[in-house]
């Protein structure tokens, strides 16, 4: 994604909204404000992010809290795989069955 709501950036990155937006202040991040359900939120440039965070907390943090998302993500879609697993093999077992009992 090119862009991100603040949220997302503190979730995903560790910071806080003060931090998002000192870096408005100092005319490093570019920002749109939205609402969504009455609750706003800004929209930043997730490039704009990740270079005023190398400025301030250094490349070796981004690279971590990038690793850990990503790492996350996997996490997720292993899960989810392994869960469609389970379920084709419970629908194998039941088919088997099946053919079984009408041979």
């Amino acid at each position: 994604g090119a862009s991100l709501s603040d949220v997302t950036a503190q979730k995903e990155f560790g910071v806080t909204r003060d931090f998002i937006e000192d870096g408005i202040r100092a005319g490093k991040l570019e920002y749109r404000r939205g609402s969504i359900w009455g609750n706003p939120y800004l929209k930043i440039l997730r490039s704009q992010l990740e270079a005023y965070l190398v400025e301030r907390l250094g490349s070796t943090h981004v690279e971590l809290k990038k690793a850990k998302a990503d790492l996350k993500k996997i996490e997720t879609e292993i899960r989810s795989a392994e869960a469609k697993l389970v379920a084709l093999l419970k629908r194998k077992a039941e088919l088997e069955a099946t053919i079984q009992a009408n041979n």
